[in-house]
Order: structure tokens, then C-alpha cells, then sequence
């Protein structure tokens, strides 16, 4: 059974006729082609998949299309546009946070919502902010430092 589902992803209204139980990021990946969430655990334990639903960080395989009507859908291909986004990447790379890549779109969304709606984060609240995204190389002190010091350089961005 299929309905028509409209939302806003990346500043572009989608709509779609698909199976309101179909995952989120199955849309996403296999439908409309962006690759940046990424399928890890599948069960909302990895972040992997973190995009930005209405202002708040969701693990898109956890979510039906059908719970994203009327929502506005944002991923790294639509952060990509903003400066925030140039922030974070340039913070991660002189850090040293980035090494495989595979958890690096999740934990740049996880970052960029942190900081949305914390300007300034201690150490702990980073900690707290990131704690739904894993990472098996870094070790989480070159991520938590890309963030600081992300937080610094954007000062008047977010």
C-alpha cells in the first residue's frame, strides 16, 4: 500500500508515493540517492544514519516515511550549502577526527545540532551530544576537539 508523502528535504519539496512504513533512509539511499546516511546498525544504536528532522537529530532507520509528512528532512548533502557545515568539515580535518569516514556524516550532523542549540559546549555536554554516534577509530578525543574548536571558530554562526 502506497501514499503520497511531501516533505522538505534540503530546501527541495519532495513528493513521493511510497510505502509509509519504508525506513527513512532506505528512501533516502536508495530512492533519491544520497549516500552520506549510512546504514551501520540498522536499530538506531550507531548514528550512522543521523539526519536533521524538524530541528532535531533522528537516526533515519528508525523512522517510517509516513512519520515525515509535512517535515523538514536534512542531511549532509543539504548542510553541504551552509556555513556551519564549512565550519564543522574544517574542524574535523585540522583535529584529526576524520579516519575511515564511515561515522563522519553522522557525527558532523550530531556536531551541527549540538551546537545549534548549544553555542558554547563543555566537554561533557559534547560527550552527551555525540553519545548516540560511534566511532571505531578515533577514540572520541580528536571528534570531541574538532568540536570545540568548532564551537570557537563559528562563534557568530550559531
Amino acid at each position: 500500500m502506497k501514499k503520497k508523502i511531501k516533505f522538505n528535504l534540503n530546501n527541495k519539496e519532495i513528493n513521493l508515493e511510497v510505502n509509509p512504513l519504508r525506513r527513512l533512509l532506505d528512501l533516502l539511499r536508495e530512492d533519491l540517492k544520497l549516500i552520506s546516511p549510512k546504514e551501520g546498525c540498522g536499530q538506531g544504536e550507531c548514528g550512522a544514519c543521523s539526519v536533521i528532522i524538524n530541528g532535531n537529530l533522528i537516526n533515519s532507520c528508525c523512522v517510517p516515511v509516513g512519520n515525515i509528512q509535512g517535515a523538514k528532512v536534512i542531511t549532509i548533502e543539504g548542510l553541504m550549502e551552509t556555513k556551519e557545515f564549512h565550519i564543522l568539515k574544517e574542524s574535523f580535518d585540522e583535529a584529526g577526527a576524520v579516519q575511515c569516514g564511515f561515522c563522519t556524516p553522522g557525527m558532523i550532523m550530531a556536531s551541527y545540532a549540538l551546537l545549534t542549540k548549544n553555542k558554547n559546549p563543555n566537554e561533557d555536554e559534547i560527550r552527551a551530544g555525540l553519545s548516540g554516534n560511534l566511532c571505531r577509530c578515533t577514540g572520541y578525543d580528536k571528534i570531541i576537539d574538532a568540536v570545540k574548536m568548532a564551537a570557537k571558530k563559528g562563534e557568530s554562526v550559531w
